[in-house]
């Protein structure tokens, strides 16, 4: 069975790298206007102005819409690529400015490269090979043939790249290789067993409510949790299934719903609609997403669906988890016999020397170091520095270890045994970051948005915007990246819906589909084997990734869909 699977995903490779081929060769691009809105001002110099991440940027060279190469009648009856990739323009008057963009998508084939990586992921559990084939699949279609010098090094020569290289390899690693080498993390569990985790369910429970303490969200989150409770739910018999499931969806579902995180400042951005008076600034757009979390129907079913699962209800959990409970309690097997854990051996064995006593205060006290450094960065500088606060943990543990005779070699010893525990993982993360670039650079959110219309009946457009953000973020693996792409056309598509269809309360309508972009977004970011807290998740607790997808995406799709039919009820009868 297992040759035939082989045979299959080999054939599938091959197939859909002709079709990339083909694709590139053969297919032109189909060319998309896209308009910004940004909320313009005059400045003290009398310029016309913008703001954007905390910093003004003046507009300059301004032209009517109708002179812009980049207006979508001109994108028409272009064969190449436009002159111009962005270009301000005014529409009537010289209030209403837009910045145009010119993207393009393949049509449906635009989500090859994608597809072909989520189904190698499922087909051939080595989710490695299975990202490295869309990688090629994606490039080829994109006409960079030369993949390391013009993917690879791009992608992982940028910030986003480095950042995930020193936080993930380089500061979690070694945290996890200290507490391993000086089992501090064992002597936490220890404790923890003694006097308050009894069993799996309270094992579970501590878990989920850890996972609302960590309301910052998406990676901090899955990786506080995920290290905290592994060696508590391992010494009670946590099945990694439940654990890596009950991690990830806590993370970004809190997050949107206990928002006093970076979320709103980053999402308030995509949301300014000219002549809508209840976006018109920012307090008003973030006032209007906190307006909004009663609606986040998905985020609060899934937390809900991770509390029952924690108490020992399994109804809604689906079949994978429940033969992971049946599995543990037969057998005491924490993980399935075929599965591959995305961390390795050496931050699950003790490696402490001989002659040193482990104390739970090594393991406390940087994780607590941790905590403050993260929460207090975020009142400070109106974001939470993890990088900051992983590096002060780490430091913090190394510290502690040499003040109590450690060797400075078994020191490095144990920071480089973490290292080789998440190298994989991290490699796992560089290419989910390539392939959902490449899938963003191929537009198959744009194509997927575009293919929505104006007159599609009102109470069918969250359900519709749910599925669209849900396959763009199982496409593309971020949450964030899809808010990007379907807030800034979602939300004024859904404005023109309410106005041309007369509603009664657009507001209210307006806010039930900004939760279902929110909310898909997050599911399908959840769902997806190429989004970093899927691979942090599997990562921290020690789960087979494939075994995490699986075992998630069942409660998931309950969650959802049982939030679908909330939205359409709510604007059938309060729209």
């Amino acid at each position: 069975m297992f040759q035939f699977t082989k045979r299959i995903s080999f054939i599938l490779f091959v197939l859909s790298l002709a079709t990339a081929f083909f694709i590139n060769f053969n297919v032109n691009p189909t060319w998309v206007e896209s308009q910004l809105q940004y909320q313009t001002y005059n400045n003290e110099l009398g310029q016309l102005a913008f703001r954007a991440s905390g910093q003004e940027n003046v507009i300059e060279d301004l032209v009517p819409y109708s002179e812009s190469p980049l207006r979508q009648s001109m994108l028409n009856i272009q064969q190449s690529k436009p002159s111009l990739s962005q270009q301000w323009v005014y529409k009537n008057t010289i209030e209403d400015v837009v910045l145009l963009k010119a993207d393009f998508h393949f049509g449906i084939w635009s989500l090859l490269p994608a597809l072909v990586a989520v189904v190698l992921c499922l087909m051939t559990r080595e989710p490695l090979v299975a990202l490295f084939c869309g990688i090629v699949i994606g490039a080829v279609m994109l006409g960079r043939f030369d993949i390391t010098h013009e993917v690879f090094i791009p992608n992982i020569g940028t910030s986003s790249a480095a950042s995930i290289l020193i936080l993930y390899l380089w500061l979690l690693g070694g945290l996890m290789g200290m507490w391993a080498k000086t089992g501090a993390a064992q002597a936490f569990a220890n404790h923890m067993s003694q006097h308050y985790v009894k069993g799996p369910r309270s094992a579970k429970v501590v878990t989920w409510f850890l996972g609302l303490v960590f309301f910052q969200g998406g990676t901090m989150s899955t990786v506080l949790v995920g290290t905290t409770v592994k060696p508590i739910a391992d010494k009670a018999g946590v099945s990694h299934e439940e654990l890596s499931y009950v991690v990830d969806s806590t993370a970004s579902p809190i997050a949107s719903i206990i928002a006093f995180n970076a979320w709103p400042a980053y999402v308030q951005a995509f949301l300014f609609i000219p002549g809508v008076a209840f976006l018109a600034t920012e307090s008003d757009r973030v006032a209007f997403f906190f307006a909004s979390i009663p609606f986040s129907f998905y985020a609060i079913f899934a937390v809900l669906g991770t509390l029952l699962l924690s108490l020992n209800i399994t109804t809604f959990s689906g079949s994978p988890l429940k033969k992971a409970i049946k599995r543990v309690i037969e057998t005491g097997e924490l993980d399935a016999p075929n599965a591959s854990p995305v961390s390795a051996k050496e931050l699950h064995q003790s490696q402490v020397p001989d002659g040193y006593k482990a104390h739970r205060l090594e393991f406390i006290l940087p994780l607590v170091s941790l905590i403050i450094i993260a929460i207090g960065s975020y009142f400070v500088t109106g974001s939470p520095q993890i990088h900051w606060a992983f590096s002060g943990a780490l430091f913090l543990s190394i510290f502690m270890a040499l003040a109590k005779g450690m060797a400075l070699k078994e020191v490095l010893d144990g920071f480089g045994n973490g290292l080789k525990g998440v190298v994989v993982a991290s490699v796992i993360l560089m290419f989910a970051l390539t392939i959902g670039v490449l899938s963003k650079q191929l537009g198959g959110g744009i194509y997927l948005v575009e293919s929505l219309g104006e007159h599609i009946p009102y109470w069918c457009l969250p359900i519709i915007l749910q599925l669209m953000t849900m396959l763009i973020a199982f496409s593309t693996g971020t949450s964030w990246g899809t808010y990007a792409i379907a807030f800034p056309l979602g939300l004024p598509l859904a404005w023109t819906i309410a106005q041309s269809q007369g509603l009664e309360n657009p507001e209210l309508f307006m806010m039930v589909c900004f939760a279902t972009i929110l909310n898909g977004s997050v599911y399908g970011d959840q769902c997806s084997p190429i989004s970093d807290t899927t691979i942090l998740s599997s990562m921290t607790t020690g789960c087979d990734l494939m075994d995490h997808v699986k075992s998630q995406i069942v409660p998931a799709t309950y969650a959802a869909s049982l939030a679908a039919l909330l939205w359409t009820a709510t604007v059938l009868f309060f729209a």
